[in-house]
């Protein structure tokens, strides 16, 4: 069963977001956005936990936490939802609009959604507002747009978690999940679950806690809105046409328009029941069949967007993907001496209950003045990791350190300090608005950094929050082709940056990568299997990902 926890820190997190609105004291805002924290990276599942083991929960947010686990929601926060409409707090979900300016325009011009802001625009309400500009106002309409495009889906992260919770909680003979989450799409605008199984199981399914709508009911289908807004389609199937079925609604749509124009030369037909012959069944039952069938290797979904793998299969040249298992070890990682939760000590076990073979911390720098880091916390925490590398001879510890790239391509240490560490990631935390020639430049600088190893979440963007970087990616890319530089896929589902399009691009320049995890806590280390798919959609095979390569490889590739 999936944990309580990510629901749990989404409550807190909205009850800090709400409580900063509505002028709440700050240092209460951070606590409890802290809690969120320690409760998302938990690794025990907190309704089967004493909320007060939690490092980081007191009394008061853990009374809030019992009262949410057994209703579903608590008092307080259910109080600010009632006062600040949910379309205002939507406007905080525009880019350079923040919480303070989304309450000033409700309470001053009554304007409560981004609908409301593009209108007040547009009618010229906002001129003459001390700190709504022209250029500002172009920037929020820009952001509205953003919005409205991310507002219709999901990342990965969370459609695959609902996934597998509604998954878990259906006594179904068979199911799995297609459609777009299944061929691993970063985004998800619907989630697709097919079953085996008697028509009852459309009444267990309507009475699930997850469900917050019935769209549509029947015995072969039934349509569900659930409490995170996503709609979730289930599908009954005849058990010999499962591998049809899954063929079909796994897609995408132009992958089986063009299949379907190969089985209609040959005087065939496919759909969801299978691939025929007039009324003689040539597949159905299993999907290798179907397209064994049709002259072809099997198709791994994540393939499946016609961007020629139909004809790559059909000359059995498709490529052998890299998968989760290839994958040795983790370059980019942060424990509590920065911004994670969990305790050097926690994060190295758990990797090493991984299996990795190696793995690398990778700490904040200085120049990110939140994290309050020093080179002498960077070396004491040297020490501390060469102490633990006895406990762990099967598993080579990397001390690292993540970067942070100035607006002119600097980073924060000098060569000799950098000189120390095993692997030094560098990444852009800042500074997001330069323009496409200071962006490129700013990314060849960091690449051209003999100290720089891997460039971490290249385009910066966050699903749903924060658009990428504007930047000359082919530049970038050429730049890191020829000085070694390693590109990350960091697998962090609200990032899933690079994204599949810009690794094809990277890996035509001749470009390696790594996929990172990005932990922060304990359960982050799995978000390995997101970047996977961001890997495989790029058609990666495991000699183009140097975290697969055994561990003197890649300290050859890490030595200067």
């Amino acid at each position: 069963m999936a944990r309580a926890n990510d629901a749990v820190a989404a409550a807190l997190e909205e009850y800090a977001e709400l409580f900063a609105m509505a002028g709440g004291d700050a240092f209460r805002v951070r606590s409890y956005q802290k809690a969120a924290k320690a409760i998302a990276g938990f690794p025990e599942d907190i309704a089967a936990t004493p909320v007060r083991n939690v490092p980081g929960v007191g009394a008061a947010i853990a009374g809030k936490v019992e009262e949410y686990l057994e209703r579903g929601g608590f008092r307080q926060l259910d109080e600010l939802r009632a006062r600040i409409p949910e379309g205002v707090r939507r406007l905080t979900r525009i880019a350079s609009l923040g919480p303070k300016k989304a309450v000033f325009l409700f309470q001053e011009l009554g304007i409560d959604s981004p609908e409301a802001l593009a209108e007040a625009i547009g009618q010229g309400r906002l001129r003459g507002v001390r700190g709504f500009g022209p250029k500002t106002e172009e920037n929020l309409l820009r952001g509205i747009e953003q919005l409205e495009v991310a507002s219709r889906r999901v990342h990965i992260g969370v459609a695959m978690e609902l996934a597998e919770r509604i998954i878990a909680s259906l006594p179904a003979e068979r199911i799995a999940y297609a459609g777009s989450l299944r061929r691993m799409r970063d985004t998800v605008g619907d989630v697709d679950i097919l079953a085996v199984g008697p028509e009852s199981l459309m009444e267990v399914f309507r009475a699930q806690p997850y469900v917050a709508e019935v769209i549509a009911s029947g015995e072969k289908k039934t349509s569900v809105r659930t409490h995170e807004g996503l709609q979730v389609d289930l599908r009954l199937v005849p058990a010999e046409s499962w591998g049809a079925a899954m063929q079909y609604f796994t897609g995408s749509k132009e992958h089986n328009v063009h299949l379907r124009e190969i089985v209609v030369k040959r005087g065939w037909k496919l759909s969801e029941y299978g691939l025929f012959d007039g009324g003689r069944v040539i597949a159905a039952e299993h999907e290798e069949d179907v397209y064994r069938a049709l002259g072809m290797a099997w198709i791994p979904p994540v393939l499946r967007e016609d961007g020629g793998e139909i004809d790559a299969a059909l000359r059995d040249g498709l490529p052998v993907l890299v998968t989760e298992r290839d994958l040795r070890g983790d370059l980019h990682t942060h424990t509590d001496l920065t911004d994670g939760i969990a305790s050097l000590e926690e994060m190295v076990a758990a990797a090493h209950a991984r299996g990795h073979s190696y793995y690398a911390v990778t700490d904040h720098a200085p120049d990110l003045a939140m994290q309050r880091m020093t080179l002498d916390k960077a070396l004491e925490q040297r020490e501390r990791l060469r102490r633990l590398q006895e406990d762990y001879p099967d598993m080579r510890l990397l001390h690292g350190t993540e970067l942070n790239i100035a607006p002119d391509g600097s980073v924060d240490w000098p060569a000799e300090v950098l000189a120390g560490f095993d692997v030094c990631v560098a990444s852009v935390h800042s500074h997001f608005t330069q323009s496409r020639e200071e962006m490129t430049r700013r990314f060849v600088t960091a690449c051209e950094n003999p100290h720089v190893h891997v460039i971490g979440h290249p385009t910066t963007r966050r699903i749903g929050r924060r658009p990428p970087v504007d930047a000359d990616w082919d530049e970038v890319f050429r730049a890191a082709a020829r000085t070694g530089t390693v590109m990350e896929i960091d697998s962090f589902p609200d990032r899933s940056d690079l994204p599949s399009d810009l690794v094809r691009l990277a890996r035509h320049h001749g470009v390696r990568f790594s996929i990172d995890s990005d932990a922060h806590a304990v359960p982050h280390l799995d978000n390995q299997r997101f970047g996977v798919g961001v890997a495989q959609r790029a058609w990666l095979t495991a000699e183009d990902v140097v975290n697969t390569w055994p561990v003197e490889r890649l300290l050859d590739l890490l030595r200067p």
